[in-house]
This record gives C-alpha cells, structure tokens and sequence, in this order.
C-alpha cells in the first residue's frame, strides 16, 4: 500500500538537515555566552581589585602572619562540576579575610555571584535535581545567603540557587554582590547564637522559621487549642515599653513572631542571630497554601469597607480550594462586638484574622478571647491592604537588603513618618540601653 506523503527529496533533506545544526550551533553558542559575559566580568572586576586593593591586602596579610603566624587558611570545597579547590581567606579574625578569595575568583574558582560553595560532606546529601548548582561556580555572594542574612530566605537553598540559574546576567551579579554588601551592614556578616525566645524590654518573642511558625498554625487547628498569635516590630516594641496594658497582652500571647528588619538588626546588637523575619504579610500566602490543602477555612475582619472582600476574591483566584468562612471591615461600635463575635463564631472559621493595627487588635484579641471560637487568632495590621491589591508591595530588591520600610515611608509619608524616622533610633537605642544593663541574657 502506497502512503500519500510525500517523500522528502535530496535537496529538503539537506536543508531540514542545515536547520538542526543552525539550532544546536544557536543553543550551545547562547549557552557559551551566557558562561562568557559573567566570567569576564568576574576576571575584570577581580583583576582591578586585587590591584587597587593591593596595599590593603599586604598590610591584611601581615596582619594575619603576626597574629597567627601564617597568613591563609584554605577550606576544601567543592566547585564547579564537582570540583574541589582550596577556597583562601586571610588568617585571623581582623576583618578582610575574605579579600583572598579575590585569587579564587581570579582563578575561576570561584565567581563573585553564584550557588553557596558546599563541603564535600554536604553534597553527599543532595538530590539528583539539586545538582543543577554545580553547572555554575560557586559565588563568594548567594542569593540565599543574602535572603538568610535579610531573614526573607523561606525558601529552600535549592530553589534560591534555580532561580539565579535562569536568571544570571552580568547585571544580576552586579546587583546581587551590591545587594549583599548592603545586607553585611545592615544584618552582619556572620551568624550569631540562634536562641529559641529573643527579648526585648521584657517581650518574649519566638525565634523560628516561617515553615515552622506556619505547621505550628496548621496543628493548633487541628488540637481544637485556642491560640492567639501576635506579629511584633520595632514599633510595636516602642509601644510595648510605655504600655503597660499592651506588654501584658504580648505577654499573654501564645506566641509573639519577629516582624521586620528592625528586629534583625536589634538581634544583631545583642549578639544573637534572628532565623528568619516572620511578617504577617510573607507568612499570608504560604498560611492560604497549607489552609488550601488542609481544608482549613479563615475569617479576614477588618480594614476599610470591601478591602476584606477583595483579599478574599484575589486570594480564590490564586488558590480556587481556599475557603473563606466569611468577611468583614473593621468599622463598627463597642454595642456591635457581641454580635460581630456571634457572627464569626456561626461561620465555623478555623482562622481569624484580624486587620486593625497595632496595638489595637491584639487588645481586642485579648479582650474576647473566651468568647472567641476560631483556634488561631491572628493579629495581622496592614496586610489586608497589600493583597487586596490597594497598597503595592515593595520590590523584592528593596526587601532583600531590608529597606522595605523605606518603601512604604514614601507612600504613607504623613502616617509612617513618627514610625520610621523616630520610632526606629529610639528602638535601636532602647537596644542598646538593654544589652548596657545587661538585661539581656
């Protein structure tokens, strides 16, 4: 039986033929490209520093030869395509030890943006699709140790080191390095102790992970045990100092969580290390995710007239299983709190959250929280103006190098201007009074 397709003749054959090579020279030249602009830049840009800085690094390795009696240390690391190499670093705890990884990055050891370089120890545990960070040199600067530093890495490394896989540019591992070097002023460059409670001015406050925080939520739920969830600042905490009353209702809370870079930097004052920045708003998302699997239903109350509605009707379109168990703005009178309470307790709700800001809702928390019958009850601020889409989120940019609040100063200058221009000094100063009184311990 003769088929009606034509065969292909000597000439199309040819030609389909020229167009598969066209297309594999195209990719493997686009990926030679892409390997080329950033191993450039990094020759370049190491090549001027390590001359430019050339009297700071003989004066930093003298400094490490009287102090130590050497002047490198070497760690066996593991780099590109799995191979090792000494990554150098000045002797000493005088600070510049890491200038001498400048001779890696020379090298092609190393790149100054890139996956965390791992130990030989590490790498035995990581799966098949983790290994896509060994197509890439390892970066004296990460995406995830910046997020880390910040207190914003909710992700895992993995998914950090992917992300920069599909998007590395030279001007991406510009912004990156300029990034982090931000985040070492602001949150350190190393990590401290990571105590379980910090404290400040007599306010406990859990130290953990946002995937921790979120399953702590989920059980709570599913125990039938009341709780009652409180998210603190540097503003709240300056509140919390000259308010007896609010102190006592933080102090009642089943749990207080760290939000904001001013809580970081605090930690950083006393030594200590914060895990993670455990705001209302990045907690949001991932709380609907795990209610969406779970089939947990929440209950938004507050915020001005239809912002509830409108965080309920964006967050069914990301997550069409969300249950919303009902909703409601935060204007009414003290006569109508029974019957506000009556109708959230008839919506069988298994998560309130409530949306007046600070200290408001967490005394209203308190006040009825025996009458209240939602498990967890969460105190959340101005998140529901972000996902109803009124007030736009500050830049990823801007939050990895902690200058969120500077964000939000310029759209709510009148509001926020006391918050962030005085409250955050006398924050940092109340710090600095307590770690002088040693009342930190």
């Amino acid at each position: 039986m003769k088929s009606d397709t034509p065969i292909p003749g000597p000439l199309a054959r040819r030609s389909n033929i020229f167009l598969i090579w066209w297309r594999i020279w195209f990719e493997h030249a686009a990926i030679l490209m892409m390997d080329i602009l950033p191993r450039t830049f990094d020759i370049l840009f190491s090549l001027f520093l390590l001359v430019f800085l050339s009297p700071l690094l003989l004066l930093r390795a003298i400094v490490a030869k009287v102090s130590t009696g050497k002047v490198f240390e070497a760690e066996l690391l593991v780099g590109r395509f799995r191979t090792p190499f000494l990554r150098l670093r000045f002797s000493g705890k005088t600070p510049g030890a890491r200038l001498a990884c400048l001779s890696n990055i020379l090298a092609g050891d190393m790149a100054f943006a890139g996956p965390r370089p791992m130990r030989e120890d590490e790498i035995s545990n990581l799966t098949p699709e983790q290994s896509i960070r060994f197509t890439l040199r390892p970066g004296l600067y990460s995406l995830y140790s910046l997020r880390r530093k910040i207190g914003i890495a909710y992700d895992s490394e993995t998914v950090s080191d992917t992300d920069f896989y599909y998007s590395e540019t030279v001007k991406g591992d510009v912004g990156l390095v300029a990034r982090s070097l931000i985040g070492d002023m602001l949150a350190g460059g190393d990590m401290r102790p990571t105590p379980p409670i910090l404290n400040f001015f007599g306010v406990e406050i859990v130290n953990t992970t946002m995937d921790e925080a979120v399953d702590w939520m989920v059980k709570k739920v599913r125990d039938n045990a009341a709780s009652f969830v409180a998210f603190v600042n540097p503003d709240c905490l300056n509140i919390a100092y000259t308010q007896e009353k609010y102190r006592q209702v933080l102090s009642s809370a089943d749990r207080v969580l760290p939000d904001g870079i001013g809580i970081n930097i605090g930690c950083r004052m006393l030594n200590v290390s914060l895990l993670a920045n455990i705001n209302g708003t990045d907690l949001f998302p991932r709380l609907c995710e795990r209610a969406a699997t779970e089939g947990l239903s929440l209950f938004l109350f507050g915020a001005k007239p239809g912002i509830a509605q409108a965080v309920a009707n964006n967050m069914r379109e990301r997550l069409p299983a969300l249950q919303f168990a009902g909703v409601r703005d935060g204007y009414f009178t003290a006569d109508e709190t029974d019957r506000i309470i009556e109708e959230i307790n008839h919506s069988n709700a298994d998560i309130l959250l409530v949306a007046f800001g600070a200290p408001k809702q967490e005394l209203w928390l308190a006040e009825n929280h025996a009458k209240l019958k939602p498990c967890v009850r969460l105190g959340v601020g101005g998140l529901f103006d972000f996902y109803s889409g009124q007030m736009p989120r500050a830049p990823l940019w801007m939050r990895e190098i902690g200058l969120e609040w500077t964000w939000r100063l310029l759209h709510e200058p009148g509001r926020l201007w006391r918050r962030y221009l005085i409250g955050n000094p006398l924050f940092l100063f109340r710090v600095w009074k307590q770690k002088r009184m040693n009342a930190y311990p």
